[in-house]
C-alpha cells in the first residue's frame, strides 16, 4: 500500500477518484473471500491480505472469509505419520485424517487468520461450518471419471459435499462490526465432520447469501489465452467455448466450471486472483483494471464493474 506522504496530492486524488466509485458499488454489499495458496504461506502476504479485509469492512463492504490450508494439513499429517493421498483432487480423509484436518484448520489456520486482521484493527471472530449448522453436507460416494464422465462409486471417507447452507451466525456477524473467518470444515444430517474443499464451501455460501463477488485467491494470474496473456473477463458462454477449445485446460477446468455454477445460482461474478499480488483483493474491487479474470453472466459496462 501506498504510503500518503511518498506521493503526491494529485496522485492520490485520481487513486481516490477511481477507488471512490468502485467503493459505492460494493457499500454494504457482501463479498465471500476464498484464501488460500500461496499467500497463506508469506507473511508479508498474509498482512496485506488483512489489512485488505480490514480496509473492505471499514469502507462499509461486508467481506466473509474462507480459507484453505491444504499444505498446513499434509506437514502435521507427515508429522504424525499418516499416510495421505488424493483421487480427483480430493484428499482421502479417514478417521486420524480428519481429526487432524479439523485440527489445522479450525484450530490453528483459523486462529493465526483472526489474529492478522485483528493485529491490523480489526475484529474477526473464527468458525467453521459446523457451527450453527452452518454448512450441512452429504459424504462424497460418487465422482465423475476423468476419462469418460461416467459416474464412479468412490470410499474417499470423511470428505463432503454441501447439501445446504444455514447462514443465520454469518449474517448475525457481519451485520455487526465483525468479520467472519470460516474454516470449510462441515458436518453431516448424522452428526458426521466432513472435509470439505474450500472452493467449494465458498462457492456454496456465496450463492446462498448472494454475494455481490465471490474472490477465489489462488498462486496463478487466471485465465490466460494461447498466447499467455491474461484474460480479463468471460462470460459464461465464452468460459464454456475456451475449455470446449482446449484455452482452458486441467486443473483450471473445474476452478471454471465452479465459477459459471456460482453464477448461475445468482453471484454476479466469480474473480480468480492471484494472490501473489500484494493486496490483490482491493486492486481488484477498488481499482478498473483488477487483479485477475472475471467471470460473469455478461461483459461488464466497464472493465472489472
Amino acid at each position: 500500500m501506498l504510503d500518503p506522504k511518498e506521493v503526491s496530492a494529485h496522485v492520490q486524488a485520481r487513486i481516490l477518484a477511481e477507488a471512490l466509485p468502485n467503493m459505492l458499488r460494493y457499500d454494504e454489499q457482501t463479498v465471500v473471500i476464498k484464501f488460500g495458496g500461496h499467500a497463506m504461506g508469506d507473511q508479508a502476504l498474509a498482512d496485506a491480505f488483512a489489512k485488505d479485509i480490514v480496509y473492505l469492512k471499514q469502507s462499509g463492504v461486508n467481506p466473509i472469509v474462507v480459507h484453505g490450508g491444504g499444505p498446513q494439513i499434509a506437514t502435521m499429517l507427515a508429522k504424525l505419520e499418516i499416510r495421505s493421498e488424493f483421487v480427483h483432487g480430493l484428499r482421502v480423509t479417514d478417521a486420524p485424517t480428519i481429526e487432524v484436518v479439523e485440527m489445522v484448520l479450525a484450530g490453528r489456520i483459523n486462529k493465526d487468520i483472526v489474529s492478522a486482521i485483528n493485529r491490523q484493527g480489526g475484529k474477526a471472530v473464527g468458525i467453521c461450518g459446523k457451527d450453527a449448522n452452518l454448512m450441512v453436507a452429504r459424504k462424497i460416494t460418487q465422482m465423475p471419471d476423468p476419462t469418460s464422465s461416467e459416474m464412479k462409486d468412490v470410499d474417499i471417507g470423511y470428505v463432503g459435499d454441501p447439501l445446504y447452507v444455514n447462514p443465520h451466525i454469518v449474517d448475525v456477524i457481519s451485520k455487526s462490526d465483525l468479520i467472519p473467518v470460516i474454516a470449510p470444515i462441515g458436518i453431516s444430517p448424522e452428526g458426521e465432520t466432513l472435509n470439505i474443499n474450500a472452493d467449494t464451501f465458498a462457492s456454496a455460501l456465496a450463492a446462498r447469501v448472494q454475494a455481490k463477488r465471490l474472490l477465489l485467491l489462488t498462486d496463478v494470474e487466471g485465465v490466460l489465452d494461447k498466447d499467455g496473456k491474461l484474460i480479463a473477463d468471460l462470460t459464461i458462454t465464452e468460459a464454456q467455448a475456451l475449455i470446449r477449445d482446449g484455452t482452458i485446460t486441467g486443473g483450471m477446468i473445474p476452478k471454471i466450471e465452479g465459477c459459471i455454477e456460482v453464477v448461475e445460482a445468482g453471484v454476479e461474478a466469480v474473480v480468480i486472483i492471484n494472490g501473489r499480488v500484494p493486496h490483490s483483493v482491493l486492486l481488484e474491487l477498488l481499482t478498473d483494471h483488477g487483479a485477475g479474470t472475471l467471470v460473469g453472466r455478461r461483459k461488464p459496462k466497464a472493465k472489472k464493474a
